[in-house]
């Protein structure tokens, strides 16, 4: 019974984490706010995690980041081609950020450009989160037909156009920014098929 108990304070705890960090970055987080988030009492979030709020967050980072790359298949799976696939995916993220109040969709990328110099710990977490999210996106589109080099290549101008296009759309308050990078992540799937 302890063990479960234990396990669930971690979990509300990494969670809550998670949650208020995509909302509000890592500074702007006190713990506080997670173990009231989290229905903690203080002293649990120390026990779990003796170096306090950077290991937690690197915890949060490491699971939310294993949750996010698992939406790869998810929105994709139900397309047969990659050409309709990316600007689905795209334009299911433009959904939700606009539903949740354009709050960041995933707290890896906005703990990462917050702190890749002020705190380096969390800044190899969030690099060893996008090099995962790499092999596994990799991994993916090769099993939907893209030779390797292709499928890094595509993988990398997804990431790097979803991220973008998270900051522009929550600072424009506007999911044209998500729409437009799916456009164009359709044209580089149509031009990389178009290869093949």
């Amino acid at each position: 019974m302890t063990e479960q108990m234990s396990t669930s304070t971690r979990d509300r705890l990494t969670t809550a984490t998670a949650e208020l960090m995509r909302a509000q970055g890592y500074s702007a987080t006190s713990v506080k706010q997670i173990t009231v988030a989290a229905r903690a009492p203080m002293g649990s979030l120390y026990h779990h995690f003796p170096e306090g709020k950077p290991q937690l967050a690197a915890a949060a980072l490491r699971t939310s980041g294993a949750a996010y790359i698992q939406l790869l298949p998810l929105l994709m799976d139900p397309y047969d081609d990659l050409r309709d696939a990316v600007p689905a995916a795209f334009d299911a993220a433009a959904e939700q950020i606009e539903q949740t109040g354009w709050i960041n969709m995933c707290p890896v990328g906005t703990v990462a450009g917050e702190v890749a110099d002020s705190e380096p710990g969390l800044r190899e977490v969030a690099a060893e989160v996008i090099a995962f999210w790499i092999d596994e996106g990799t991994d993916y589109l090769t099993s939907r037909g893209l030779a390797t080099v292709d499928a890094r290549e595509l993988i990398l101008a997804i990431l790097s156009a979803l991220e973008g296009a998270f900051v522009l759309s929550r600072t424009l308050r506007s999911a044209e920014p998500l729409h437009a990078a799916g456009r164009a992540m359709a044209a580089r799937v149509e031009a990389m098929v178009a290869v093949r």
